[in-house]
């Protein structure tokens, strides 16, 4: 390690030289750059994606990998450096909310004044929502009880209960999976697609981000479980577990008002897809 020889009088982790960053910038410019090629039907534009992404992926768990070792083995994640990632992932989901912001503003810009194109009602004509007392009631019920297990390994884990812990997550873990599975079903039912007009197009854009958000989440929450497993967590250090466990109510949050304003309030009195 570079400076080993010097005395540290600070409580801050300056980081050791890195080519993660530079990789992961290359691999973004990959992704972003192949997809547009790809939108636009230039040849070889799948392939730039492709790369981009697993070049993306492989760049995600060396980096996060390298963190792991510092915070868990090295010792190098201080009180101070922990309140640095606490405000860290405040201000991270303060930024979700934003963005989500933006599609319920959407949303409601569309359905309290629909304009003459789409016949001056909401939904517009020849859209059956979907029934929102089947799959999506059914699915803000399993996102409140995975609600409830995560909280559950969150008091395991502050309680020094290893195996409370473990059961919490892969509750959690598998009822997210469960989540993902039936949303799924319910866009291969749907009668309508994303390019149905403002309907079909802030439905999926709403929806769809926060299925992948889900998807990320169980992805996170599953690395804690692996992490757990592993010891890598006591009660006094575990922030890594402790931002998976508020990303993921978060996400709860966002299918509530997801649940409410575009499932029930937005589709009320419009026929019902069968």
């Amino acid at each position: 390690m570079a400076n080993s020889n010097l005395i540290q009088r600070h409580p801050f982790h300056l980081v050791d030289t890195s080519p993660w960053p530079f990789v992961a910038g290359m691999s973004a410019l990959s992704l972003t750059t192949g997809f547009v090629m790809y939108m636009q039907c230039y040849q070889g534009g799948f392939y730039v994606f492709s790369f981009g992404f697993i070049s993306l992926l492989f760049t995600f768990f060396v980096w996060w990998r390298d963190i792991v070792r510092e915070g868990t083995f090295q010792g190098h994640h201080t009180k101070a450096v922990q309140d640095g990632l606490t405000w860290g992932m405040i201000l991270f989901i303060a930024s979700e909310v934003m963005f989500f912001f933006g599609f319920f503003w959407a949303f409601y810009a569309a359905c309290l004044s629909p304009t003459i194109e789409i016949g001056g009602i909401w939904p517009p004509p020849g859209v059956d929502v979907l029934n929102p007392w089947e799959v999506p009631f059914l699915n803000t019920l399993i996102l409140l009880v995975s609600g409830a297990s995560c909280t559950w390994a969150d008091d395991a884990m502050i309680c020094g209960d290893r195996q409370g812990v473990l059961y919490g997550l892969l509750a959690t873990v598998s009822l997210g999976a469960v989540f993902t599975a039936l949303q799924a079903v319910e866009y291969l039912d749907a009668n309508f697609t994303i390019s149905d007009g403002i309907y079909g197009s802030t439905f999926f854009l709403a929806t769809g981000f926060h299925g992948f958000h889900v998807i990320v989440g169980t992805i996170f929450l599953a690395v804690c479980l692996a992490r757990t497993y592993k010891g890598h967590f006591t009660p006094q250090q575990h922030f890594g577990f402790e931002a998976a466990a508020w990303y993921w109510h978060f996400v709860d949050v966002v299918w509530l008002f997801l649940f409410i304003t575009i499932y029930i309030w937005g589709g009320w009195g419009a026929p019902v897809h069968a």
